[in-house]
């Protein structure tokens, strides 16, 4: 754990490095992904069955051993006790209640010079889901990727989820069951993400890929893209906590923990004006990974890339770090953290307060947890309705409105040496 002060003279050159610390895969992984979904698209249903045999040690060899049923989903959702069923239902209402009002309207208007414009906002076809199987396998990230795809009216949603050894996560299943998922495939990797892209002789393509998964399957979506649209190109997890002494350091400590469990690549800092605080939580820190099923992964997360800065003036100086760390999860547990988010321009999601926990959001808050991470909240945003639709749009003239505006056009035209563009203008003018 890196422990940083801006009054020391170095603290320029250290905390550069933390900003530009990469945390992804190495590049190797580029070229294994690479073979994988040049052997997928030729092979298909046999490539899909090497690796899966390879990677998962399960055989994909009848029908029924390529697929979950919606039976079997309801069977798990029927199984849960009822505090589990009660908290998957809650997460699923509210997270469907947030997203319902990020639908966008269709525009038609006309303007002053009688061209009639506007735009249609349709959904796409059919949307690919990764969820996890192995360290990951979380059912919130499913109602995360599924319920915004299916609010924005997609028809056919596939997951795609790896089940080693024929092991499969019954909380994901019940997931998948409130949901209503279509299709859910026993195929895992980046070779499950070839599939959805490319199509095999089972699987048919989809038209986006949505939600986590490691190293591979990031690498794939980034490969395939184009192919196939995209939510991001997802890096491990990190989280900025700013808070100040009035808080309970066994509260922070708790919050930077909650991102270091995930994986030892993730990251966890503290931004506070108090030096004592900052001992306070970095001993409290300590004890908590002590008592954690997880210790070994936080341990390692927080040992190699866990970094406490104290600064001398919160408001002054903690804008400038915030906004350049530009962090997929940023807590604000201050006394004025409505002043401080107003100085934010780069943030995944936003928690403001002391009673504020990241953790919340990760399963109940409504907001989507899907969000950008390595710095990439400066220029893309977490997953949205959006990332399920497309817009057309429009545009209807009359004789008077082309009149207006087709001169304009034919002029550019010819300016950019493509003379047919102005013809097709031209002639409808004389």
């Amino acid at each position: 754990m890196q422990q940083l002060d801006t009054t020391q003279p170095n603290f320029a050159r250290d905390f550069t490095r933390v900003v530009e610390e990469r945390r992804d895969a190495d590049s190797d992984v580029a070229g294994v992904v690479q073979d994988i979904l040049r052997t997928v698209r030729t092979g298909k249903d046999d490539a899909l069955v090497k690796y899966t045999q390879r990677f998962d040690g399960y055989s994909l060899i009848d029908d029924a051993d390529w697929v979950i049923t919606a039976e079997r989903c309801k069977e798990a959702f029927d199984a849960l006790d009822a505090e589990q069923r009660d908290a998957l239902q809650l997460a699923a209402n509210r997270i469907r209640s947030y997203h319902e009002a990020q639908l966008p309207k269709n525009r038609d208007y006309t303007d002053a010079i009688g061209a009639r414009l506007g735009a249609i906002w349709r959904p796409v076809d059919a949307a690919g889901l990764y969820v996890p199987g192995g360290r990951a396998a979380y059912p919130s990230s499913l109602l995360m990727n599924a319920i915004p795809a299916r609010v924005a009216g997609v028809e056919r949603l596939v997951v795609v989820t790896p089940t080693p050894k024929g092991n499969s996560n019954p909380l994901v299943l019940a997931a998948a069951h409130i949901a209503g998922v279509d299709e859910i495939w026993r195929v895992g990797g980046a070779q499950a993400v070839g599939a959805l892209a490319y199509g095999t002789d089972r699987i048919k393509p989809v038209d986006v890929v949505v939600g986590p998964g490691n190293a591979y399957v990031a690498e794939a979506k980034r490969q395939l893209y184009g192919v196939i649209g995209i939510d991001m190109v997802a890096g491990p997890s990190e989280i900025l906590v700013v808070a100040d002494g009035k808080n309970d350091p066994d509260w922070i400590a708790a919050d930077l923990l909650s991102q270091a469990e995930h994986d030892p690549t993730s990251q966890s800092i503290l931004i506070t004006d108090d030096a004592g605080f900052a001992a306070l939580v970095a001993d409290r820190v300590d004890v908590q990974i002590s008592q954690l099923a997880t210790q070994k992964t936080a341990r390692q997360s927080w040992d190699d890339h866990g970094v406490i800065i104290v600064v001398n003036d919160m408001e002054a100086e903690a804008p400038d770090l915030i906004n350049a760390l530009a962090a997929e999860h940023l807590e604000l547990a201050i006394d004025d953290p409505e002043a401080m988010m107003g100085k934010v321009r780069h943030a995944g999601s936003i928690f403001l307060g002391r009673m504020t926990p990241e953790a919340v959001g990760d399963y109940v808050a409504g907001p989507n947890h899907v969000l950008p991470t390595g710095r990439r909240a400066r220029f893309s945003s977490g997953l949205s309705v959006l990332d399920f639709m497309k817009r057309t749009s429009f545009i209807q003239l009359d004789e008077a409105s082309f009149g207006a505006i087709g001169p304009a056009a034919a002029t550019l035209a010819h300016a950019e040496g493509l003379p047919a563009h102005a013809k097709s203008v031209e002639l409808r003018l004389k």
